[in-house]
């Protein structure tokens, strides 16, 4: 038993820093297709992906993101990064980095 409480614990913190990196890469990944559209933004991005990450997760998340232009296998495109720290060892406790970056090809006008 005392081995046993540590572990499932230990998996339990995996699961939610895991589960936050997944939520912050589809965040960005949606941001990125908002910025997509023709006559679309890049602060279009950092809202879709900011008002995803608060609705998901938590505000606090949602801090640091940012949008710009970029190429994504050779075509126009957009990306979207998100950085955030999440806690590594606890609610409390110390907290790992994590970047996440989410890509689409922008939209052209005809």
């Amino acid at each position: 038993m005392v081995l046993l409480v540590p572990i499932v614990l230990g998996i339990a913190q995996v699961a939610l820093v895991l589960h936050v990196r997944n939520t912050l890469a589809a965040a960005a990944s949606e941001g990125a297709r908002a910025s997509a559209p023709v006559g679309a933004t890049p602060a279009d991005g950092v809202s879709r992906a900011r008002a995803m990450i608060r609705r998901a997760v938590a505000a606090r998340y949602a801090d640091d993101v940012t949008a710009s232009w970029s190429t994504v296998g050779g075509m126009p495109g957009a990306v979207v990064e998100v950085r955030a720290r999440v806690p590594a060892l606890g609610l409390l406790g110390p907290s790992v980095n994590l970047t996440v970056r989410g890509h689409a090809v922008r939209d052209v006008a005809p």
